[in-house]
């Protein structure tokens, strides 16, 4: 199930499929600690065969098969490298008793933005949550439950029952209005809720299918038109909309936010770029004044609508991930989708967008808008991961090193494109 991506993910599939010879491999290495919060030692550094360092089935499989025993991923500690993926990764690691190990002479501190899942005994207290709201629903999980993911965005468990599976997804406060936007969506093309919580807990049903990377292009289009129908049930809503905490990616809003990040990264950026950016900063109120002569209204932004956070089959599609989601301009979705399809297909899929808009809009201009749109879109991006590093514990900043300054250096070359 495609929960199991999230934002910092959106090129991983191009990249695994692209360049599968120079993604170097991953070794990871685990410190260990008892329910306590003992520290008991350390294990020695591990192949694993999957480079993304979130992703933590194949560690804790590793862990089985060649130490014979069983732990539950906490948390990164430590690097040999400053960006993913691949290379020797240092993980805190939760035992349900002392084995023997090396000694290990770091030192284990807390920190006021560390979530409860990356802490001894919270993957626990997520897994009784979920056990409970299965309970609920009359069901029960009939295996072991699998961890699949854990990083600063979000902790991830496979749970089985009978034939398919639940998925408990837990995620910090700033990504906690994902369960609120899916329950508003009830009856759309969204994941199914058996269950959430107000400490960012969800527990989601399987959706049959297949993620949709390699999406055929009327499966392309298919998507387009159910994200379109969906940001069309929320024009004139967008007070309901913040009721629900989304974040506000309108114009003045935004504006405020992309000047903040832009004023942030300036060291990291070259002299160019900077001159090129704060001239965009200073003509954002004329260009989100021509946005709204475009006549798009305001509406719901999923956020991150790639072809990779849809899942289905060739006649029913469901929209994952709501997890970046904010209210904006509609098209603030489309250079995301288009970063994630053929190159060949881009001008099929953008001429059906047009489309789409104009029939509910009639008189809008959607291509003008989209060219309007495009360096404030990934200036947007830039926002979005420096809230990510803002609210994260500085361990975990490593996911996201760099990316501000990447997104700001594209806004800067389509401005001057």
């Amino acid at each position: 199930m495609q929960e199991t991506r999230g934002a910092g993910q959106r090129q991983e599939h191009k990249i695994e499929s692209e360049e599968q010879t120079t993604v170097p491999p991953r070794a990871a290495r685990l410190v260990l600690v008892t329910p306590d919060g003992a520290v008991v030692g350390s294990l020695p550094p591990m192949p694993v065969d999957v480079p993304w360092w979130q992703e933590v089935e194949s560690v804790v499989r590793a862990a089985r098969e060649q130490h014979g025993i069983e732990v539950t991923i906490l948390r990164l500690l430590d690097v040999a490298r400053d960006r993913p993926p691949g290379v020797e990764v240092t993980y805190l690691a939760e035992i349900a008793e002392p084995v023997p190990a090396q000694v290990w002479t770091g030192r284990i501190e807390a920190h006021a933005l560390r979530r409860a899942y990356a802490t001894p005994g919270g993957p626990a207290a997520d897994l009784g949550w979920a056990e409970q709201v299965l309970a609920g629903h009359g069901l029960a999980a009939t295996g072991k439950p699998v961890q699949v993911r854990t990083w600063n965005l979000s902790s991830v468990w496979r749970i089985p029952i009978g034939g398919q599976s639940a998925w408990l997804k837990v995620v910090p406060p700033f990504l906690g209005h994902e369960s609120r936007i899916i329950t508003a969506l009830r009856g759309q093309r969204v994941p199914e809720l058996f269950g959430h919580d107000d400490s960012g807990r969800l527990l989601l049903a399987e959706i049959p299918g297949n993620d949709l990377f390699e999406a055929s292009l009327p499966q392309l289009l298919g998507m387009v038109t159910l994200l379109v129908d969906m940001q069309a049930l929320w024009i004139g809503r967008t007070e309901e909309l913040r009721a629900m905490g989304l974040p506000d990616w309108r114009g003045a809003s935004l504006s405020a936010e992309i000047a903040s990040v832009v004023q942030r990264t300036s060291a990291e950026l070259s002299g160019e770029e900077g001159s090129a950016l704060r001239r965009f900063v200073e003509e954002l109120p004329a260009r989100f004044a021509a946005l709204d002569a475009c006549g798009l209204p305001d509406t719901l932004v999923h956020g991150d609508c790639h072809p990779g956070n849809f899942r289905g089959t060739e006649r029913q599609l469901t929209l994952l991930d709501w997890g970046d989601s904010g209210i904006g301009h509609p098209l603030l979705d489309q250079p995301a989708f288009l970063d994630g399809v053929a190159p060949e297909h881009a001008e099929a899929i953008k001429d059906h967008w047009n489309r789409a808009w104009l029939a509910r809009v009639p008189g809008c201009g959607p291509a003008r808008a989209a060219g309007l749109l495009a360096p404030v879109a990934a200036a947007r991006r830039a926002v979005i991961y420096q809230r990510f590093i803002d609210n994260i514990e500085p361990s975990e900043h490593v996911y996201h090193h760099g990316d501000p300054a990447d997104w700001l250096r594209r806004t800067a070359a389509l401005m001057t494109a």
